[in-house]
């Protein structure tokens, strides 16, 4: 029997079909493919299932290929715990306090009011109550805080004392910085004694300059404020270094009327027993 050459294609056709195993597949809008899974699929081996045929569209996780189904995700760096010290603690502690979860002052020493804080943050912010400083929980602290300031990290004294004006590397003088918040006692450039000292503020400020210890007074008491002011050495108008029983209770929560306060009453009567009039006086920045 004769084909005819229409005939003879279409037997070609279906012979091709039959060899290939194609079939026909419906796209979606993202490319997956539907329908049967026969045949030979882009990536895979005869007969097996196609990526976009898998029971969820989720990414996969850590440990899917893995017996047993998913394993959590690692846990973020812990970066301070219990016991650490330093600076970087100092800085944790006081951004805590910004946001009073930590009532104490920083002392620069993971501690536990430090870890009880901590919980509470985490704990506020739904994240893991470990009372561990990690990655996660210090990302979330400094969105939240603004980079303390120095006496935040010392607010109740303790800082380095700032490098020497130079006006205070000859004769006897009380070296007083206002960035370290600091009082050096000099003698021919050598220091004798350091002390911590806050100053006046925005609205009675200290002033800034180079003056002389005019006048001392044991027990003296401010007769504007009446206020006691211990140790007085007067230097300009009616601005003195003295001790500050406020300061030693409040630290730099607080501030003076113009005077240079002294926390340290031990300090400060050592200091008062040595200067005299005239002893130059330095305040800088």
């Amino acid at each position: 029997m004769r084909t005819t050459g229409m005939g003879r294609s279409l037997a070609a056709l279906v012979a091709l079909v039959a060899v290939s195993g194609c079939t026909a597949q419906a796209v979606d809008a993202h490319g997956s493919t539907h329908g049967s899974t026969q045949g030979r699929t882009p990536g895979g081996t005869r007969g097996s299932t196609p990526p976009s045929a898998s029971k969820t569209d989720r990414p996969a996780t850590p440990g899917d290929d893995k017996p047993g189904g998913t394993t959590p995700s690692a846990a973020p760096k812990v970066l301070w715990s219990r016991g650490d010290k330093g600076n970087d603690v100092r800085e944790v502690q006081a951004r805590l306090h910004q946001l009073a979860w930590l009532i104490p002052a920083p002392t620069g020493t993971y501690d536990t009011p430090t870890v009880t804080a901590v919980k509470g943050f985490q704990g506020k912010r739904g994240l893991p109550r470990t009372g561990e400083l990690d990655a996660v929980t210090w990302d979330r602290l400094r969105g939240m805080t603004h980079k303390p300031a120095a006496w935040e990290l010392y607010p109740y004294g303790g800082q380095p004392a700032a490098r020497p004006d130079p006006r205070c590397m000859t004769g006897r003088v009380l070296c007083v910085s206002k960035t370290s918040r600091t009082l050096r006692w000099m003698i021919d450039g050598r220091t004798v004694s350091e002390m911590d000292v806050r100053f006046g503020s925005q609205y009675t400020p200290t002033r800034e300059g180079v003056f002389s210890v005019y006048f001392k007074s044991r027990y003296h008491v401010s007769t504007i404020y009446h206020t006691s002011m211990p140790y007085a050495m007067f230097f300009s108008g009616g601005q003195a270094v003295h001790y500050s029983p406020d300061f030693a209770a409040r630290g730099y929560y607080g501030a003076s009327h113009g005077c240079v306060n002294v926390r340290d009453e031990g300090k400060i009567a050592a200091l008062f027993a040595q200067v005299r009039n005239g002893d130059k006086v330095v305040v800088y920045w």
